[in-house]
């Protein structure tokens, strides 16, 4: 088969994995997933139930991690914490759950073989969050959203029945894409917790040559960085478009998901690219009927 096709290695048979995870544990998952952004859970709804739970539980994962990197603890103990995780990781992989989050993961992990440093990038990329960020350089940045999306990507798509490398290549590229999109909507918000992602280079070629969040948000060139910061997401969400177009799903294997995400996130991009400096002083998101209007263009249930 084409290493094009998309197709996965094959799902586990139910007889060699870990028994289903313990009521509690999918209560636990529930209560974190009940703080999740209606488009996620429109998203989600398209999948099977089992497809379902199983990126609920990554979606807690992911939750986990970012409440620890955004909390108030000191940068010593966000690092202990999130190094605790990784060994919880591999704890999972070794067929020892704890945490209810983890022992929700295990049947699922082992059923469609999700990659185990995929986990362990996420928590790489929460570790840059767990300390000061201040205008990085921009592979620094791509190398962020590579971890905390293109990751996140990849276990979707191995969860909706696709890997190989084409798929690993489309997850990074819309991962990306969605990520870009997230520092631009997330700017001002980033701003107050003293953190900024707009890269150094985009910055510089701006001439702006403060690094203080609250002083580069104030600068009034700040519009050129966050258009050439759109372009990039857009660049990306068109290379992520054509992968989509090029894989040839194997049978049981489903993309919409990842295309319901992509044309909510894009619709956002373009919106936030119309509002120009103003994404710098509030958040943007999308409105319940700008959502809707994606729902309908796809042909989806609402979603919410």
């Amino acid at each position: 088969m084409s290493p094009d096709s998309g197709a996965t290695g094959g799902v586990i048979g139910n007889d060699a994995l870990p028994p289903p995870c313990d009521a509690s544990s999918r209560r636990a998952v529930g209560r974190i997933v009940s703080r999740a952004s209606s488009s996620f859970r429109w998203a989600m709804a398209l999948l099977p139930r089992e497809r379902r739970e199983t990126m609920y539980a990554i979606y807690a994962y992911c939750r986990v991690l970012d409440d620890i990197a955004d909390g108030d603890e000191t940068a010593d103990r966000k690092r202990f914490l999130l190094d605790a995780w990784r060994k919880e990781i591999g704890h999972m992989y070794a067929g020892r759950p704890h945490h209810p989050v983890t022992r929700a993961l295990a049947r699922p992990t082992a059923r469609y073989r999700l990659p185990h440093p995929e986990f362990e990038r996420i928590i790489e990329g929460m570790e840059t969050d767990a300390e000061p960020v201040r205008a990085p350089p921009l592979d620094t940045l791509l190398t962020y959203c590579r971890n905390v999306a293109g990751s996140v990507g990849v276990l979707t798509l191995a969860t909706c029945g696709l890997t190989g490398p084409t798929a690993r290549e489309l997850a990074v590229a819309q991962g990306e894409a969605m990520q870009l999109t997230n520092v631009l909507r997330d700017v001002s918000e980033d701003a107050m917790r003293g953190r900024l992602y707009l890269p150094a280079e985009l910055l510089a070629e701006a001439g702006i040559d403060d690094r203080a969040p609250e002083e580069v948000l104030a600068h009034p060139r700040i519009a050129k960085p966050l258009r050439a910061l759109a372009a990039l997401a857009e660049e990306r969400f068109e290379r992520a478009a054509a992968l989509r177009n090029a894989i040839v799903a194997p049978a049981g294997a489903d993309l919409r998901p990842a295309r319901a995400m992509a044309d909510g996130y894009r619709h956002l991009l373009r919106k936030l690219t119309r509002q120009g400096a103003a994404v710098a002083h509030r958040r943007i998101g999308l409105t319940s009927w700008e959502k809707l209007w994606v729902a309908a263009r796809l042909g989806l249930p609402r979603p919410w």
